[in-house]
Protein backbone atom coordinates (compact mmCIF):
# COMPACT_ATOMS: atom_id res chain seq x y z
CA UNK A 1 0.00 0.00 0.00
CA UNK A 2 2.94 2.12 0.66
CA UNK A 3 5.06 1.29 -2.05
CA UNK A 4 4.03 3.92 -4.39
CA UNK A 5 5.44 6.82 -2.00
CA UNK A 6 9.34 5.23 -1.90
CA UNK A 7 9.21 6.23 2.12
CA UNK A 8 11.29 3.18 3.20
CA UNK A 9 10.48 1.68 6.08
CA UNK A 10 7.29 3.26 8.12
CA UNK A 11 5.41 2.77 11.34
CA UNK A 12 1.79 2.58 10.60
CA UNK A 13 -1.12 3.17 13.08
CA UNK A 14 -4.94 3.35 13.33
CA UNK A 15 -5.65 6.39 14.36
CA UNK A 16 -9.80 6.59 12.76
CA UNK A 17 -11.67 3.88 11.07
CA UNK A 18 -15.45 5.22 10.50
CA UNK A 19 -16.56 5.64 6.78
CA UNK A 20 -12.58 5.43 5.51
CA UNK A 21 -9.29 4.21 7.36
CA UNK A 22 -7.13 6.83 8.67
CA UNK A 23 -3.45 5.99 9.44
CA UNK A 24 -0.96 7.76 10.42
CA UNK A 25 2.55 7.08 8.62
CA UNK A 26 5.99 8.06 10.15
CA UNK A 27 8.81 7.66 8.30
CA UNK A 28 12.50 6.72 9.87
CA UNK A 29 13.51 9.98 9.59
CA UNK A 30 10.61 11.26 11.46
CA UNK A 31 8.26 13.00 8.56
CA UNK A 32 4.78 11.92 9.38
CA UNK A 33 1.72 11.92 7.11
CA UNK A 34 -1.43 10.81 7.14
CA UNK A 35 -2.68 8.09 4.93
CA UNK A 36 -6.40 7.41 4.31
CA UNK A 37 -7.67 4.09 2.76
CA UNK A 38 -11.53 4.69 1.04
CA UNK A 39 -14.30 2.65 1.83
CA UNK A 40 -15.59 0.56 -1.29
CA UNK A 41 -17.67 2.00 -3.48
CA UNK A 42 -18.53 5.17 -2.29
CA UNK A 43 -16.35 7.66 -4.89
CA UNK A 44 -15.48 6.43 -8.34
CA UNK A 45 -11.81 7.76 -9.30
CA UNK A 46 -13.25 10.25 -11.39
CA UNK A 47 -14.59 11.79 -8.38
CA UNK A 48 -12.41 11.70 -5.90
CA UNK A 49 -9.57 13.09 -8.51
CA UNK A 50 -12.36 15.85 -8.54
CA UNK A 51 -12.45 16.11 -4.62
CA UNK A 52 -8.36 16.13 -4.82
CA UNK A 53 -8.32 18.58 -7.50
CA UNK A 54 -10.87 21.12 -5.28
CA UNK A 55 -8.77 20.54 -2.19
CA UNK A 56 -5.85 22.08 -4.74
CA UNK A 57 -7.72 24.77 -5.69
CA UNK A 58 -8.66 25.61 -2.28
CA UNK A 59 -5.15 25.36 -1.21
CA UNK A 60 -4.03 27.71 -3.77
CA UNK A 61 -6.86 30.12 -2.88
CA UNK A 62 -5.23 30.41 0.79
CA UNK A 63 -7.64 27.86 2.69
CA UNK A 64 -5.43 26.12 4.76
CA UNK A 65 -6.56 22.00 3.65
CA UNK A 66 -4.30 19.01 4.11
CA UNK A 67 -1.52 19.22 1.70
CA UNK A 68 -1.89 15.67 -0.95
CA UNK A 69 1.52 13.83 -1.22
CA UNK A 70 1.36 12.50 -4.89
CA UNK A 71 3.22 9.22 -5.42
CA UNK A 72 5.68 8.85 -7.11
CA UNK A 73 4.08 9.03 -10.51
CA UNK A 74 2.95 11.73 -9.26
CA UNK A 75 -1.03 10.41 -9.21
CA UNK A 76 -2.99 12.00 -6.18
CA UNK A 77 -4.14 8.40 -5.45
CA UNK A 78 -3.55 4.85 -6.05
CA UNK A 79 -6.21 1.55 -5.80
CA UNK A 80 -4.16 -1.05 -3.95
CA UNK A 81 -5.86 -4.30 -3.70
CA UNK A 82 -4.69 -6.41 -0.54
CA UNK A 83 -5.31 -10.75 0.08
CA UNK A 84 -7.21 -9.72 3.40
CA UNK A 85 -9.53 -7.27 1.64
CA UNK A 86 -12.53 -8.58 -0.51
CA UNK A 87 -12.35 -5.40 -3.33
CA UNK A 88 -9.73 -3.06 -4.71
CA UNK A 89 -9.51 0.43 -1.92
CA UNK A 90 -8.69 3.76 -2.99
CA UNK A 91 -6.08 5.12 -1.01
CA UNK A 92 -4.53 8.71 -1.04
CA UNK A 93 -1.71 10.14 1.61
CA UNK A 94 -1.47 13.89 2.89
CA UNK A 95 0.64 16.19 4.92
CA UNK A 96 0.61 15.34 8.57
CA UNK A 97 -1.42 18.36 10.09
CA UNK A 98 -1.10 19.43 14.05
CA UNK A 99 -3.79 20.82 16.09
CA UNK A 100 -6.84 20.24 18.15
CA UNK A 101 -10.60 19.94 17.09
CA UNK A 102 -12.62 23.39 17.49
CA UNK A 103 -15.57 21.81 19.20
CA UNK A 104 -17.81 18.40 18.93
CA UNK A 105 -21.53 18.50 17.46
CA UNK A 106 -22.00 17.38 20.87
CA UNK A 107 -21.14 20.50 22.97
CA UNK A 108 -23.49 22.28 24.72
CA UNK A 109 -23.32 25.07 26.85
CA UNK A 110 -23.04 23.39 30.11
CA UNK A 111 -19.79 21.93 28.49
CA UNK A 112 -18.45 24.94 26.80
CA UNK A 113 -20.92 27.93 27.32
CA UNK A 114 -18.50 31.12 26.25
CA UNK A 115 -17.18 29.44 23.58
CA UNK A 116 -19.46 28.12 21.63
CA UNK A 117 -20.97 31.82 19.96
CA UNK A 118 -17.59 32.23 18.73
CA UNK A 119 -17.15 28.72 17.02
CA UNK A 120 -20.28 28.80 15.20
CA UNK A 121 -19.42 32.54 14.49
CA UNK A 122 -16.13 30.99 12.94
CA UNK A 123 -17.45 28.45 11.39
CA UNK A 124 -19.73 30.57 9.58
CA UNK A 125 -16.68 32.62 8.16
CA UNK A 126 -15.25 30.19 7.06
CA UNK A 127 -18.59 28.42 5.28
CA UNK A 128 -18.96 31.55 3.38
CA UNK A 129 -15.42 31.73 2.45
CA UNK A 130 -15.82 28.82 0.85
CA UNK A 131 -18.91 29.50 -0.72
CA UNK A 132 -17.47 32.15 -2.71
CA UNK A 133 -14.32 30.21 -3.65
CA UNK A 134 -16.26 27.54 -5.29
CA UNK A 135 -19.10 30.05 -6.91
CA UNK A 136 -16.21 31.63 -8.61
CA UNK A 137 -14.01 29.02 -9.59
CA UNK A 138 -14.13 27.41 -13.23
CA UNK A 139 -14.45 23.45 -12.99
CA UNK A 140 -11.86 21.84 -14.53
CA UNK A 141 -12.56 19.52 -17.60
CA UNK A 142 -14.29 15.96 -16.40
CA UNK A 143 -15.14 17.30 -12.77
CA UNK A 144 -17.50 14.75 -11.60
CA UNK A 145 -19.06 15.01 -7.60
CA UNK A 146 -22.56 13.60 -6.04
CA UNK A 147 -25.07 16.13 -5.55
CA UNK A 148 -27.20 17.34 -2.36
CA UNK A 149 -29.90 17.96 -4.09
CA UNK A 150 -33.83 16.62 -4.17
CA UNK A 151 -32.80 13.80 -5.95
CA UNK A 152 -29.80 13.05 -3.14
CA UNK A 153 -31.71 14.14 -0.70
CA UNK A 154 -34.96 12.79 -0.84
CA UNK A 155 -35.40 11.02 -4.45
CA UNK A 156 -36.36 7.51 -4.55
CA UNK A 157 -32.61 7.12 -4.36
CA UNK A 158 -30.91 9.11 -1.81
CA UNK A 159 -27.26 9.62 -1.93
CA UNK A 160 -27.19 8.10 1.60
CA UNK A 161 -29.96 5.63 1.54
CA UNK A 162 -33.76 5.50 2.27
CA UNK A 163 -34.34 6.78 5.18
CA UNK A 164 -37.92 5.88 5.04
CA UNK A 165 -37.54 2.46 5.72
CA UNK A 166 -35.56 2.40 8.44
CA UNK A 167 -36.70 -0.77 10.65
CA UNK A 168 -37.58 0.67 13.69
CA UNK A 169 -40.06 3.57 12.61
CA UNK A 170 -43.44 3.67 14.86
CA UNK A 171 -46.40 4.10 12.11
CA UNK A 172 -46.79 7.44 13.46
CA UNK A 173 -43.18 8.21 13.11
CA UNK A 174 -43.21 6.83 9.53
CA UNK A 175 -46.12 8.58 8.55
CA UNK A 176 -44.66 11.85 10.02
CA UNK A 177 -41.30 11.22 7.68
CA UNK A 178 -43.57 10.26 4.70
CA UNK A 179 -45.81 13.27 4.67
CA UNK A 180 -42.39 15.80 5.15
CA UNK A 181 -40.26 13.46 2.43
CA UNK A 182 -43.32 14.40 0.23
CA UNK A 183 -43.59 18.41 0.48
CA UNK A 184 -39.35 18.15 0.61
CA UNK A 185 -39.43 16.58 -2.82
CA UNK A 186 -42.05 19.49 -4.07
CA UNK A 187 -39.96 22.33 -2.32
CA UNK A 188 -36.27 21.28 -3.31
CA UNK A 189 -37.30 20.90 -6.53
CA UNK A 190 -38.06 24.13 -6.86
CA UNK A 191 -35.36 25.60 -5.38
CA UNK A 192 -32.67 27.78 -7.81
CA UNK A 193 -29.78 26.43 -8.28
CA UNK A 194 -27.91 29.78 -9.13
CA UNK A 195 -24.28 30.34 -8.10
CA UNK A 196 -25.45 32.77 -5.34
CA UNK A 197 -27.51 29.76 -3.22
CA UNK A 198 -26.10 26.37 -4.63
CA UNK A 199 -22.55 25.33 -5.75
CA UNK A 200 -19.67 22.97 -4.65
CA UNK A 201 -20.08 22.81 -0.26
CA UNK A 202 -18.23 20.92 1.88
CA UNK A 203 -21.62 19.04 3.18
CA UNK A 204 -20.03 17.87 6.44
CA UNK A 205 -18.84 21.49 8.74
CA UNK A 206 -18.96 20.42 11.42
CA UNK A 207 -16.46 21.43 14.34
CA UNK A 208 -14.66 18.08 14.58
CA UNK A 209 -13.66 18.64 10.60
CA UNK A 210 -11.87 21.74 11.91
CA UNK A 211 -8.47 21.71 13.50
CA UNK A 212 -7.20 24.64 15.33
CA UNK A 213 -3.07 25.24 15.65
CA UNK A 214 -2.34 28.54 17.30
CA UNK A 215 -3.73 31.28 14.97
CA UNK A 216 -4.21 28.99 12.11
CA UNK A 217 -7.93 27.19 11.53
CA UNK A 218 -7.82 23.90 9.33
CA UNK A 219 -10.68 22.54 7.06
CA UNK A 220 -10.46 18.60 6.68
CA UNK A 221 -12.58 15.90 5.55
CA UNK A 222 -13.69 16.26 2.14
CA UNK A 223 -15.48 12.88 1.38
CA UNK A 224 -18.82 14.30 1.22
CA UNK A 225 -18.14 17.03 -0.81
CA UNK A 226 -20.13 17.79 -3.42
CA UNK A 227 -23.09 19.92 -4.91
CA UNK A 228 -25.49 21.78 -2.77
CA UNK A 229 -27.81 24.32 -1.61
CA UNK A 230 -25.59 26.79 0.39
CA UNK A 231 -27.79 26.76 3.32
CA UNK A 232 -27.50 22.77 3.46
CA UNK A 233 -24.23 23.79 4.67
CA UNK A 234 -25.54 25.49 7.54
CA UNK A 235 -27.57 23.30 8.06
CA UNK A 236 -25.34 20.50 9.64
CA UNK A 237 -23.21 22.32 12.06
CA UNK A 238 -26.97 22.99 14.06
CA UNK A 239 -28.45 19.79 13.12
CA UNK A 240 -27.24 18.22 16.76
CA UNK A 241 -28.16 20.85 19.07
CA UNK A 242 -31.91 20.82 17.62
CA UNK A 243 -34.15 21.56 20.82
CA UNK A 244 -31.46 22.97 23.32
CA UNK A 245 -31.73 26.21 24.62
CA UNK A 246 -29.04 27.90 23.13
CA UNK A 247 -29.81 27.17 19.61
CA UNK A 248 -30.93 30.71 18.98
CA UNK A 249 -27.44 31.71 19.99
CA UNK A 250 -25.61 29.57 17.98
CA UNK A 251 -27.74 30.21 14.78
CA UNK A 252 -27.48 34.09 15.28
CA UNK A 253 -23.50 33.55 15.60
CA UNK A 254 -23.60 31.48 12.56
CA UNK A 255 -25.38 33.51 10.45
CA UNK A 256 -23.58 37.20 11.54
CA UNK A 257 -20.40 34.75 10.79
CA UNK A 258 -21.49 34.09 7.47
CA UNK A 259 -23.09 37.23 6.66
CA UNK A 260 -19.24 38.84 7.54
CA UNK A 261 -18.56 37.46 4.34
CA UNK A 262 -21.22 36.76 2.40
CA UNK A 263 -24.83 38.04 1.49
CA UNK A 264 -27.32 35.96 2.50
CA UNK A 265 -30.98 37.65 2.37
CA UNK A 266 -33.72 37.34 5.20
CA UNK A 267 -35.86 35.39 2.46
CA UNK A 268 -33.19 32.79 2.19
CA UNK A 269 -32.38 32.34 5.34
CA UNK A 270 -35.85 31.72 5.95
CA UNK A 271 -35.77 28.55 4.52
CA UNK A 272 -33.30 26.99 6.83
CA UNK A 273 -36.15 24.73 8.78
CA UNK A 274 -36.27 22.79 5.34
CA UNK A 275 -33.12 22.12 5.24
CA UNK A 276 -32.61 21.04 8.98
CA UNK A 277 -35.41 18.58 8.16
CA UNK A 278 -33.46 17.28 4.86
CA UNK A 279 -30.37 17.20 6.61
CA UNK A 280 -31.98 15.04 9.34
CA UNK A 281 -33.44 11.94 7.24
CA UNK A 282 -29.54 12.03 4.92
CA UNK A 283 -28.31 11.04 9.06
CA UNK A 284 -31.54 8.56 9.15
CA UNK A 285 -30.43 7.08 5.81
CA UNK A 286 -26.59 6.85 7.10
CA UNK A 287 -27.95 4.21 10.14
CA UNK A 288 -30.52 2.68 7.83
CA UNK A 289 -27.75 1.73 5.90
CA UNK A 290 -25.45 0.77 8.44
CA UNK A 291 -27.93 -1.05 11.03
CA UNK A 292 -25.12 -4.02 11.21
CA UNK A 293 -22.50 -1.34 12.93
CA UNK A 294 -22.58 -0.53 16.62
CA UNK A 295 -22.15 2.89 15.80
CA UNK A 296 -25.44 3.15 13.98
CA UNK A 297 -27.55 1.31 16.35
CA UNK A 298 -25.74 3.39 18.75
CA UNK A 299 -26.70 6.60 17.30
CA UNK A 300 -30.32 5.66 15.69
CA UNK A 301 -32.75 6.76 19.03
CA UNK A 302 -31.23 10.23 19.37
CA UNK A 303 -30.92 10.65 15.01
CA UNK A 304 -34.54 9.61 14.79
CA UNK A 305 -35.91 12.10 17.89
CA UNK A 306 -33.55 14.69 15.83
CA UNK A 307 -34.98 13.95 12.47
CA UNK A 308 -38.71 13.54 13.78
CA UNK A 309 -38.64 16.99 15.44
CA UNK A 310 -36.84 18.33 12.41
CA UNK A 311 -39.61 17.32 9.75
CA UNK A 312 -42.48 18.64 12.52
CA UNK A 313 -40.59 21.89 12.60
CA UNK A 314 -40.38 22.03 9.19
CA UNK A 315 -44.22 21.13 8.41
CA UNK A 316 -45.70 23.40 10.81
CA UNK A 317 -43.83 26.49 9.78
CA UNK A 318 -43.96 25.68 6.07
CA UNK A 319 -46.69 28.18 5.05
CA UNK A 320 -44.82 30.81 6.44
CA UNK A 321 -41.23 29.71 5.35
CA UNK A 322 -42.68 30.29 1.51
CA UNK A 323 -44.85 33.30 2.57
CA UNK A 324 -41.43 34.85 3.75
CA UNK A 325 -39.98 33.79 0.67
CA UNK A 326 -41.89 35.78 -1.84
CA UNK A 327 -44.05 32.55 -2.40
CA UNK A 328 -41.17 31.10 -4.31
CA UNK A 329 -38.14 28.72 -3.23
CA UNK A 330 -35.19 31.06 -3.97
Amino acid sequence: MLAGWNLGSCELALIKFRENAVFSVVTETGSRYALRVHRAGYHTDAELRSELQWMCALQASGFDVPEIVPDRHGATFVTASHAGVPEPRQVDMFKWIEGTQLGSVADDLSASAAALPQTFRTIGMLAARLHNQSSSWQLPPGFTRHAWDAAGLVGEKPLWGRFWELAVLAPGERDLILRARDRLRQDLGALARSPAVYGLIHADFAPENLLVDGERLRLLDFDDAGFGWHLFELATPLFFHLGQPYVPTIRDAIIAGYRAERFLPDAQLALLPMFLAARGFTYLGWVHTRQETETARELTPMLLELACNAAADYLRIRPCILSESGGQCL
